[in-house]
């Protein structure tokens, strides 16, 4: 017994697969707005905590991947991961910078 006839909301595809049909459009909820951060963590690339980005864009990458499946609260707390990744990312690096900048003008001989 195929699919279609245990089920009439299941519809095949031009390429023979089968999805199911969620009814007409205007009784289906718009999906919520993707936020992945996935701009401010490309930004957070350029600070010198390396490896605290890398994971930033991973959780960001992830999010639009589960975002795209239809997983929206896995995206949800995935872009809420990324964003509290990115900011640590971003004060580490502004303290790498400044301990830096302390370190280097703090012992130059005049």
């Amino acid at each position: 017994m195929t699919l279609a006839m245990l089920n009439p909301q299941v519809k095949s595809s031009l390429s023979g697969s089968r999805f199911l049909d969620a009814g007409p459009t205007e009784e289906q909820e718009p999906p919520p707005p993707l936020r992945s951060y996935l701009c401010l963590t490309i930004f957070t690339c350029f600070c010198p905590a390396y490896p605290v980005n890398i994971v930033a864009l991973v959780f960001s990458i992830m999010s639009r991947n589960s975002y795209y499946q239809g997983d929206f609260d896995g995206s949800r707390r995935l872009g809420k991961n990324a964003l509290y990744v990115a900011l640590a990312s971003i004060v580490i690096g502004l303290l790498i910078i400044a301990t830096t900048c302390i370190i280097h003008f703090t012992t130059m001989d005049f």
